[in-house]
Protein backbone atom coordinates (compact mmCIF):
# COMPACT_ATOMS: atom_id res chain seq x y z
CA UNK A 1 0.00 0.00 0.00
CA UNK A 2 3.03 2.23 0.59
CA UNK A 3 4.32 1.75 -3.16
CA UNK A 4 0.56 2.42 -4.21
CA UNK A 5 0.14 5.63 -2.33
CA UNK A 6 3.69 7.31 -3.49
CA UNK A 7 2.98 6.24 -7.12
CA UNK A 8 -0.14 8.24 -6.55
CA UNK A 9 1.80 11.47 -5.31
CA UNK A 10 3.99 11.27 -7.35
CA UNK A 11 2.02 10.96 -10.94
CA UNK A 12 -0.42 13.39 -9.67
CA UNK A 13 2.46 15.88 -10.36
CA UNK A 14 1.58 15.52 -14.16
CA UNK A 15 -2.17 16.75 -13.54
CA UNK A 16 -2.53 19.26 -11.07
CA UNK A 17 -1.95 21.59 -13.75
CA UNK A 18 -4.98 20.15 -15.62
CA UNK A 19 -8.27 22.11 -14.38
CA UNK A 20 -5.89 24.99 -13.67
CA UNK A 21 -5.05 26.41 -17.02
CA UNK A 22 -7.06 29.12 -17.23
CA UNK A 23 -6.21 30.67 -14.29
CA UNK A 24 -2.15 29.49 -15.40
CA UNK A 25 -2.32 31.34 -18.68
CA UNK A 26 -4.80 34.19 -17.80
CA UNK A 27 -1.71 35.20 -14.93
CA UNK A 28 1.41 34.34 -16.85
CA UNK A 29 0.50 35.86 -20.47
CA UNK A 30 -0.04 32.59 -22.22
CA UNK A 31 -2.32 32.71 -25.64
CA UNK A 32 -5.45 30.86 -25.38
CA UNK A 33 -5.02 28.83 -28.45
CA UNK A 34 -1.65 27.56 -26.78
CA UNK A 35 -3.11 26.97 -22.95
CA UNK A 36 -3.28 23.74 -23.29
CA UNK A 37 0.32 23.41 -23.72
CA UNK A 38 0.70 23.64 -19.87
CA UNK A 39 -0.46 20.07 -20.03
CA UNK A 40 0.87 18.51 -23.11
CA UNK A 41 4.46 19.88 -21.90
CA UNK A 42 4.37 17.97 -18.77
CA UNK A 43 2.89 15.09 -20.46
CA UNK A 44 5.83 15.01 -23.12
CA UNK A 45 8.78 16.23 -20.09
CA UNK A 46 7.48 12.87 -18.61
CA UNK A 47 7.53 10.65 -22.12
CA UNK A 48 11.48 11.83 -22.20
CA UNK A 49 11.87 10.78 -18.87
CA UNK A 50 10.74 7.41 -19.53
CA UNK A 51 13.09 7.14 -22.19
CA UNK A 52 15.84 8.65 -20.50
CA UNK A 53 15.78 8.14 -16.75
CA UNK A 54 13.10 5.13 -16.18
CA UNK A 55 15.34 2.65 -17.91
CA UNK A 56 18.24 3.05 -15.22
CA UNK A 57 16.17 0.63 -13.15
CA UNK A 58 17.50 -1.83 -15.08
CA UNK A 59 21.43 -0.35 -14.13
CA UNK A 60 21.38 1.56 -10.76
CA UNK A 61 20.56 0.73 -7.27
CA UNK A 62 16.81 1.60 -6.40
CA UNK A 63 16.64 3.91 -3.40
CA UNK A 64 19.78 5.96 -4.71
CA UNK A 65 17.92 6.47 -8.09
CA UNK A 66 14.67 6.98 -6.20
CA UNK A 67 16.12 9.47 -4.15
CA UNK A 68 18.07 11.49 -6.44
CA UNK A 69 14.96 11.51 -9.18
CA UNK A 70 12.24 12.87 -6.46
CA UNK A 71 14.80 15.06 -5.19
CA UNK A 72 14.99 16.47 -9.13
CA UNK A 73 11.14 16.63 -8.76
CA UNK A 74 10.56 18.77 -5.77
CA UNK A 75 12.90 21.41 -7.09
CA UNK A 76 11.30 21.19 -10.53
CA UNK A 77 7.78 21.89 -8.47
CA UNK A 78 8.98 24.56 -6.77
CA UNK A 79 10.25 26.72 -10.14
CA UNK A 80 6.43 26.44 -11.27
CA UNK A 81 5.25 28.27 -7.81
CA UNK A 82 7.51 31.03 -7.94
CA UNK A 83 7.91 31.25 -12.02
CA UNK A 84 6.96 35.01 -13.41
CA UNK A 85 6.31 34.30 -16.49
CA UNK A 86 4.94 31.72 -19.21
CA UNK A 87 8.06 30.66 -20.38
CA UNK A 88 9.47 30.19 -16.99
CA UNK A 89 6.35 27.71 -15.94
CA UNK A 90 6.44 25.59 -19.17
CA UNK A 91 10.07 24.48 -18.83
CA UNK A 92 9.32 23.60 -15.22
CA UNK A 93 6.23 21.71 -16.36
CA UNK A 94 8.74 20.27 -19.04
CA UNK A 95 11.07 19.35 -15.68
CA UNK A 96 7.94 18.15 -13.47
CA UNK A 97 7.22 15.56 -16.47
CA UNK A 98 10.75 14.26 -16.56
CA UNK A 99 11.02 13.99 -12.87
CA UNK A 100 8.00 12.13 -12.33
CA UNK A 101 8.80 8.90 -14.22
CA UNK A 102 9.94 8.05 -10.62
CA UNK A 103 6.20 6.51 -10.24
CA UNK A 104 7.15 4.35 -13.16
CA UNK A 105 10.70 3.24 -11.63
CA UNK A 106 8.72 2.16 -8.46
CA UNK A 107 6.26 0.38 -10.22
CA UNK A 108 8.25 -2.12 -12.07
CA UNK A 109 10.78 -2.45 -8.84
CA UNK A 110 7.60 -3.86 -7.02
CA UNK A 111 5.99 -6.25 -9.59
CA UNK A 112 9.46 -7.66 -10.33
CA UNK A 113 9.38 -8.47 -6.71
CA UNK A 114 6.29 -11.02 -7.29
CA UNK A 115 5.45 -14.42 -8.60
CA UNK A 116 4.18 -14.58 -12.02
CA UNK A 117 0.96 -16.00 -10.81
CA UNK A 118 -0.35 -12.79 -8.71
CA UNK A 119 1.56 -10.48 -10.83
CA UNK A 120 -1.26 -8.81 -11.95
CA UNK A 121 -3.19 -8.42 -8.72
CA UNK A 122 -0.20 -6.69 -7.18
CA UNK A 123 -0.26 -4.44 -10.48
CA UNK A 124 -3.46 -3.59 -10.57
CA UNK A 125 -3.44 -2.85 -6.66
CA UNK A 126 -0.56 -0.88 -6.90
CA UNK A 127 -1.93 1.47 -10.16
CA UNK A 128 -5.01 1.74 -7.95
CA UNK A 129 -2.56 4.12 -6.01
CA UNK A 130 -1.56 5.43 -9.02
CA UNK A 131 -4.86 6.09 -10.53
CA UNK A 132 -6.22 7.44 -7.76
CA UNK A 133 -3.54 10.34 -7.79
CA UNK A 134 -3.90 11.18 -11.39
CA UNK A 135 -7.68 11.44 -10.70
CA UNK A 136 -7.80 13.43 -7.54
CA UNK A 137 -5.06 15.48 -8.65
CA UNK A 138 -7.61 17.70 -10.45
CA UNK A 139 -10.50 18.26 -7.01
CA UNK A 140 -6.97 18.64 -4.95
CA UNK A 141 -5.79 21.07 -7.08
CA UNK A 142 -9.18 23.27 -7.68
CA UNK A 143 -10.24 23.29 -4.15
CA UNK A 144 -5.83 24.68 -3.20
CA UNK A 145 -6.22 27.36 -6.64
CA UNK A 146 -9.80 28.67 -4.48
CA UNK A 147 -8.23 29.12 -1.31
CA UNK A 148 -4.81 30.04 -1.85
CA UNK A 149 -3.77 30.57 -5.76
CA UNK A 150 -2.57 28.36 -7.78
CA UNK A 151 0.92 28.80 -7.06
CA UNK A 152 0.11 26.88 -3.40
CA UNK A 153 -0.52 23.31 -4.96
CA UNK A 154 3.17 23.19 -6.72
CA UNK A 155 4.55 24.32 -3.31
CA UNK A 156 2.73 21.75 -1.49
CA UNK A 157 3.68 19.04 -4.35
CA UNK A 158 7.12 19.67 -3.81
CA UNK A 159 7.19 19.04 -0.24
CA UNK A 160 4.73 16.15 -0.56
CA UNK A 161 8.15 14.88 -3.14
CA UNK A 162 10.39 15.64 -0.32
CA UNK A 163 8.49 13.97 2.03
CA UNK A 164 8.30 11.05 -0.36
CA UNK A 165 11.78 10.32 -0.90
CA UNK A 166 12.59 9.91 2.68
CA UNK A 167 9.94 7.31 3.00
CA UNK A 168 10.81 5.62 -0.02
CA UNK A 169 14.25 5.20 1.08
CA UNK A 170 13.55 3.46 4.71
CA UNK A 171 10.64 1.21 3.39
CA UNK A 172 12.21 0.23 -0.31
CA UNK A 173 14.76 -2.67 -0.22
CA UNK A 174 17.60 -1.74 -2.11
CA UNK A 175 18.07 -3.41 -5.20
CA UNK A 176 21.41 -3.73 -7.60
CA UNK A 177 20.61 -4.92 -11.21
CA UNK A 178 22.67 -7.29 -12.34
CA UNK A 179 23.22 -5.56 -15.76
CA UNK A 180 26.72 -4.49 -16.92
CA UNK A 181 25.71 -2.71 -19.86
CA UNK A 182 26.80 0.94 -20.20
CA UNK A 183 24.00 3.52 -20.22
CA UNK A 184 24.23 4.34 -24.10
CA UNK A 185 24.12 0.63 -24.27
CA UNK A 186 21.33 0.46 -22.36
CA UNK A 187 19.26 3.40 -24.20
CA UNK A 188 20.48 1.97 -27.37
CA UNK A 189 18.64 -1.39 -26.45
CA UNK A 190 15.12 -0.04 -26.16
CA UNK A 191 14.87 0.64 -29.89
CA UNK A 192 15.95 -3.37 -30.08
CA UNK A 193 13.65 -4.10 -27.17
CA UNK A 194 10.53 -2.68 -29.49
CA UNK A 195 11.48 -3.92 -32.43
CA UNK A 196 11.79 -7.64 -30.80
CA UNK A 197 8.04 -7.63 -29.03
CA UNK A 198 5.09 -6.68 -31.35
CA UNK A 199 2.95 -7.21 -28.29
CA UNK A 200 4.99 -4.35 -26.62
CA UNK A 201 4.06 -2.43 -29.43
CA UNK A 202 0.84 -3.71 -30.01
CA UNK A 203 -0.32 -2.71 -26.02
CA UNK A 204 1.69 0.92 -26.37
CA UNK A 205 -0.20 2.13 -29.45
CA UNK A 206 -3.56 0.90 -28.31
CA UNK A 207 -2.72 2.51 -24.66
CA UNK A 208 -1.94 5.99 -26.46
CA UNK A 209 -5.25 6.21 -28.01
CA UNK A 210 -7.35 5.56 -25.07
CA UNK A 211 -4.87 8.57 -23.31
CA UNK A 212 -5.11 10.76 -26.09
CA UNK A 213 -8.67 11.02 -25.56
CA UNK A 214 -8.50 10.63 -21.43
CA UNK A 215 -6.34 14.12 -21.66
CA UNK A 216 -8.28 15.67 -24.13
CA UNK A 217 -11.07 15.10 -21.85
CA UNK A 218 -9.90 16.31 -18.67
CA UNK A 219 -8.15 18.89 -20.48
CA UNK A 220 -11.53 20.45 -21.97
CA UNK A 221 -13.96 19.45 -19.65
CA UNK A 222 -12.84 22.29 -16.90
CA UNK A 223 -13.64 25.05 -20.01
CA UNK A 224 -16.27 23.22 -20.67
CA UNK A 225 -17.59 23.33 -16.94
CA UNK A 226 -16.87 26.70 -16.72
CA UNK A 227 -18.43 28.64 -19.78
CA UNK A 228 -21.23 26.39 -20.31
CA UNK A 229 -22.08 26.02 -16.34
CA UNK A 230 -20.27 28.32 -15.26
CA UNK A 231 -18.92 26.34 -12.28
CA UNK A 232 -15.94 27.19 -9.89
CA UNK A 233 -12.43 25.68 -9.36
CA UNK A 234 -13.60 24.42 -6.61
CA UNK A 235 -16.87 22.54 -8.37
CA UNK A 236 -14.90 21.28 -11.33
CA UNK A 237 -12.19 19.65 -8.93
CA UNK A 238 -15.11 17.94 -7.83
CA UNK A 239 -16.62 17.13 -10.61
CA UNK A 240 -12.76 15.16 -10.94
CA UNK A 241 -13.82 12.63 -8.30
CA UNK A 242 -16.68 11.36 -10.26
CA UNK A 243 -13.42 10.00 -12.55
CA UNK A 244 -12.25 8.80 -9.45
CA UNK A 245 -14.42 5.88 -9.36
CA UNK A 246 -13.30 4.23 -12.45
CA UNK A 247 -10.13 3.51 -10.81
CA UNK A 248 -11.99 0.72 -8.90
CA UNK A 249 -11.77 -1.58 -11.70
CA UNK A 250 -8.04 -1.76 -11.51
CA UNK A 251 -7.93 -4.86 -9.05
CA UNK A 252 -10.52 -6.65 -10.74
CA UNK A 253 -8.45 -5.45 -14.33
CA UNK A 254 -5.83 -6.85 -12.88
CA UNK A 255 -7.63 -10.51 -11.59
CA UNK A 256 -8.91 -10.73 -15.57
CA UNK A 257 -5.86 -10.50 -16.81
CA UNK A 258 -4.11 -13.33 -14.45
CA UNK A 259 -7.19 -15.39 -14.74
CA UNK A 260 -6.05 -15.04 -19.10
CA UNK A 261 -9.00 -13.16 -20.66
CA UNK A 262 -6.78 -10.60 -21.64
CA UNK A 263 -8.26 -10.11 -25.07
CA UNK A 264 -12.05 -9.89 -24.16
CA UNK A 265 -10.84 -7.05 -21.37
CA UNK A 266 -9.05 -5.44 -23.88
CA UNK A 267 -11.35 -4.95 -26.50
CA UNK A 268 -14.42 -4.02 -23.34
CA UNK A 269 -11.73 -1.53 -22.14
CA UNK A 270 -11.06 0.21 -25.39
CA UNK A 271 -15.03 0.14 -26.62
CA UNK A 272 -15.79 1.95 -23.07
CA UNK A 273 -12.98 4.46 -24.25
CA UNK A 274 -15.35 5.12 -27.39
CA UNK A 275 -18.32 5.19 -25.47
CA UNK A 276 -17.09 7.59 -22.69
CA UNK A 277 -16.61 9.98 -26.12
CA UNK A 278 -19.47 9.90 -27.23
CA UNK A 279 -21.54 10.26 -23.76
CA UNK A 280 -19.32 13.67 -23.18
CA UNK A 281 -20.39 14.69 -26.86
CA UNK A 282 -24.31 14.27 -26.15
CA UNK A 283 -24.04 16.62 -23.02
CA UNK A 284 -25.94 18.82 -25.18
CA UNK A 285 -28.96 16.62 -24.47
CA UNK A 286 -28.06 14.68 -21.53
CA UNK A 287 -27.03 17.63 -19.44
CA UNK A 288 -24.16 17.05 -16.69
CA UNK A 289 -25.18 13.78 -16.55
CA UNK A 290 -23.57 13.14 -19.74
CA UNK A 291 -20.54 14.54 -18.77
CA UNK A 292 -20.87 12.50 -15.29
CA UNK A 293 -21.77 9.38 -17.51
CA UNK A 294 -18.84 9.97 -20.04
CA UNK A 295 -16.08 10.55 -17.05
CA UNK A 296 -16.52 7.24 -15.54
CA UNK A 297 -17.01 5.22 -18.33
CA UNK A 298 -13.75 6.75 -20.22
CA UNK A 299 -11.60 6.48 -17.22
CA UNK A 300 -12.66 2.51 -16.13
CA UNK A 301 -11.94 2.00 -19.85
CA UNK A 302 -8.41 3.91 -19.56
CA UNK A 303 -7.31 1.88 -16.59
CA UNK A 304 -8.46 -1.43 -17.02
CA UNK A 305 -6.50 -1.36 -20.45
CA UNK A 306 -3.64 0.20 -18.81
CA UNK A 307 -3.42 -2.57 -16.33
CA UNK A 308 -4.29 -5.45 -18.92
CA UNK A 309 -1.43 -4.03 -21.26
CA UNK A 310 0.99 -3.65 -18.44
CA UNK A 311 0.52 -7.63 -16.93
CA UNK A 312 0.69 -8.32 -20.20
CA UNK A 313 4.48 -6.38 -21.60
CA UNK A 314 5.97 -7.66 -18.17
CA UNK A 315 6.28 -10.92 -18.87
CA UNK A 316 8.27 -10.72 -21.73
CA UNK A 317 11.56 -10.49 -20.53
CA UNK A 318 12.21 -9.73 -16.80
CA UNK A 319 15.90 -8.69 -17.42
CA UNK A 320 14.46 -5.73 -19.35
CA UNK A 321 11.41 -4.82 -17.31
CA UNK A 322 11.92 -1.50 -16.59
CA UNK A 323 13.06 -0.83 -19.98
CA UNK A 324 10.18 -2.12 -21.59
CA UNK A 325 7.66 -0.64 -18.99
CA UNK A 326 9.38 3.03 -19.56
CA UNK A 327 8.81 2.45 -23.43
CA UNK A 328 5.33 1.39 -22.80
CA UNK A 329 4.21 4.65 -20.81
CA UNK A 330 6.22 6.92 -22.79
CA UNK A 331 4.38 5.93 -26.09
CA UNK A 332 0.96 5.73 -24.31
CA UNK A 333 2.05 9.72 -22.62
CA UNK A 334 3.22 11.04 -25.87
CA UNK A 335 -0.61 9.53 -26.98
CA UNK A 336 -1.60 11.84 -23.88
CA UNK A 337 0.30 14.65 -25.13
CA UNK A 338 -0.76 14.85 -28.31
CA UNK A 339 -5.02 14.79 -27.02
CA UNK A 340 -3.44 17.68 -24.74
CA UNK A 341 -2.48 19.70 -27.52
CA UNK A 342 -4.99 19.43 -29.45
CA UNK A 343 -7.68 19.96 -27.12
CA UNK A 344 -7.37 23.97 -27.44
CA UNK A 345 -7.39 24.08 -31.49
CA UNK A 346 -9.88 21.68 -31.61
CA UNK A 347 -12.35 23.77 -29.21
CA UNK A 348 -11.64 27.23 -30.10
CA UNK A 349 -12.61 25.94 -33.91
CA UNK A 350 -14.48 23.60 -33.44
CA UNK A 351 -16.11 23.24 -29.93
CA UNK A 352 -17.22 20.72 -27.48
CA UNK A 353 -18.85 18.38 -30.53
CA UNK A 354 -15.68 18.51 -32.57
CA UNK A 355 -14.00 17.71 -29.35
CA UNK A 356 -16.09 14.30 -28.52
CA UNK A 357 -15.69 13.16 -32.44
CA UNK A 358 -11.48 13.66 -32.38
CA UNK A 359 -11.58 11.93 -28.69
CA UNK A 360 -14.07 8.82 -30.31
CA UNK A 361 -12.47 8.51 -33.29
CA UNK A 362 -8.67 7.82 -31.20
CA UNK A 363 -9.76 5.20 -29.13
CA UNK A 364 -12.00 3.41 -32.28
CA UNK A 365 -8.91 3.23 -34.58
CA UNK A 366 -7.36 0.96 -31.26
CA UNK A 367 -10.81 -0.99 -30.97
CA UNK A 368 -11.00 -1.83 -34.75
CA UNK A 369 -7.05 -2.72 -34.63
CA UNK A 370 -7.57 -4.82 -31.37
CA UNK A 371 -10.18 -6.93 -33.03
CA UNK A 372 -8.42 -7.93 -36.19
CA UNK A 373 -4.88 -8.30 -34.59
CA UNK A 374 -4.11 -11.65 -33.23
CA UNK A 375 -1.56 -11.61 -29.63
CA UNK A 376 1.53 -12.65 -30.37
CA UNK A 377 5.51 -11.98 -28.74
Amino acid sequence: MAAAAACGAIVANLYYAQPLVDLIARDLGVAAALASAVVALTQIGYAIGLLLLAPLVDLVESRRLLTATLAAAAAALVVAAVAPNGAVFLSASLLIGIASVAAQMLLPLIAGMEPEASRGRVVGTIMSGLLFGILLARPVAGVVADAFGWRAMFGLSAVLMAVTAVALRALIPSRRPESRMSYGQLIGSMAELLARYPTLRRRALYQAAMFAAFSLFWTASPMRLAGEYGWSHSMIGLFALAGASGALIAPFAGRMADAGHTRVGTLIAIACGVAGMVLAGLDWTLGLAGLLLAAIVLDMGVQANMILGQREIYGLDAAARGRINGLYVAILFLGGALGSALTSPVFTYFGWIGLAVVGAALPLAALVAASVERPAH
